[in-house]
């Protein structure tokens, strides 16, 4: 017996050995639970908070669906469960709250990369964190996927470790700039030729981050191309906690269209202030953010009847193809959001889309490899639920890292059958799902 037991503790001790030898030379798999770790960086306080509630809700139902079998779902992340190039291995995303806050923004890129070991970063919403966040990754040589944040500049810069998912301000405030022009024209849905004396002034009051900055700037430069005349062109603090002065100065202009770009507190503030003065210029357009959150609906009800905001999703695309309303009605079930999918957080849905479409070409979570094929993927718009031809970066110029198959959607808030407030799509007119109101309606 005594023999038999120095026998069998040689044996296993042997054997622990050759696990060691094996493990050190990669011959035998690792027995720890693998997975991808991407750092989520967003608003979750603060001015922008209810549409970093949105964005997280977007981007968690992306990894659930891919780190889940769902085969009745028409989305390759969907058909096997984790990324299978990696074994199976699952997403995993660590969201951090940046408040809006540039400086903290990148203390917390700099955490997750140096201390939690992130595979690659996705945020931040406003273009001023994703600038800062960005560079530390750059810095860092980390992959970065943004979905969200739409200043030009971002791409401008060169950058060999950033990719940005959405259409940026230029393709949408030249969209805008198209419908007025088919307003003129007698080409949008129920509304009759329009004299272009009616909507040929144009104000302007934007929120003086990087954003907003970059927004006035378009709108002035596309007003001179597109040969509109610009009136009052503001910019103030999204974190003012008083508009009326802003307000007095667009409404005394009387301009036939009012545009901006807000976030949601400043949104809200903003048209508190313009129905104070009973504005009613033909014309009142959002860039996105503020004017799409449920908040601004919310609080400000059939005021905005006719209020037109661009956008990059709508559940009635659903007509068209099947993959949104499957994921709008995940979206919308009561232990997630329990409303429609809207523009944020369907771009945060498809930047997670988008990791996973990059690790499974990549096959390795190194940034070299990540990067690599991040240069060289391409997704068809079958795959999205955003109307996009599909995602490929700009390998270069003045785009670099930008998808250059995205597009855009003009929605106006409308009374729906029910008497409830929805959104209708207004442009492109090919996808227009109601007549637009013209004009607005006023205060």
């Amino acid at each position: 017996m005594k023999m038999k037991k120095h026998f069998l503790g040689k044996w296993a001790y042997g054997f622990v050995a050759l696990i060691g030898i094996a493990a050190m030379f990669g011959g035998l798999p690792s027995t720890a639970s693998a997975e991808v770790k991407i750092g989520v960086i967003y608003p979750f306080t603060g001015g922008s908070a209810a549409a970093g509630r949105e964005l997280e809700i977007g981007a968690r139902l992306a990894a659930d669906i891919a780190n889940r079998k769902m085969p009745d779902l028409a989305m390759d992340m969907a058909k096997h469960a984790g990324i299978q190039s990696l074994g199976g291995e699952k997403v995993r995303l660590l969201f951090r709250d940046h408040r809006g806050d540039p400086p903290r923004g990148a203390d917390l890129a700099e955490t997750l990369i140096t201390s939690e070991k992130v595979h690659g970063i996705i945020g931040c919403y406003q273009s001023s964190v994703t600038r800062a966040v960005s560079e530390v990754c750059e810095r860092h040589g980390i992959p970065m996927i943004n979905g969200t944040s739409t200043s030009p500049a971002l791409t401008q810069r060169g950058f060999h470790w950033f990719w940005r998912t959405t259409p940026h301000d230029k393709w949408f405030t030249r969209d805008l700039f198209a419908l007025l022009v088919g307003l003129t024209e007698g080409k949008v849905k129920g509304v009759p030729r329009v004299s272009k004396t009616e909507i040929e002034t144009i104000a302007s009051a934007c929120e003086n981050s990087e954003w907003g900055a970059h927004v006035s700037d378009l709108i002035r430069m596309m007003a001179d191309e597109y040969g509109f005349r610009i009136g009052p062109s503001l910019l103030y603090s999204a974190k003012a906690k008083d508009l009326s002065g802003e307000a007095d100065a667009l409404v005394q202009a009387r301009p036939g269209v009012m545009l901006f770009a807000s976030y949601t507190s400043d949104a809200i503030l903003m048209m508190k202030a313009l129905r104070a003065r009973r504005a009613d210029p033909k014309i009142i357009w959002g860039q996105d953010a503020g004017f799409e959150k449920n908040e601004f609906r919310g609080m400000l009800g059939y005021d905005i009847e006719g209020v037109l905001t661009r956008t990059v999703f709508h559940p009635k695309l659903a007509d068209a193809k099947k993959i949104v309303g499957q994921i709008n009605a995940l979206y919308k079930h009561k232990k997630r959001a329990g409303d429609d999918m809207g523009g944020a957080a369907a771009r945060a849905f498809t930047a997670v889309q988008t990791w996973t479409h990059i690790l499974e070409k990549a096959r390795s979570t190194a940034p070299a490899d990540i990067q690599r094929a991040a240069n060289r993927i391409r997704i068809g718009g079958e795959q999205l639920i955003v109307p996009w031809y599909g995602i490929r970066f700009a390998d270069g110029g003045d785009e670099k890292g930008q998808n250059v198959l995205g597009s855009g959607l003009i929605g106006q808030y409308q009374k729906g059958p029910d008497g409830d407030l929805v959104m209708e799509i207004v442009y492109p007119f090919e996808l227009a799902t109601a007549k637009m109101i013209y004009p607005f309606k006023g205060f």
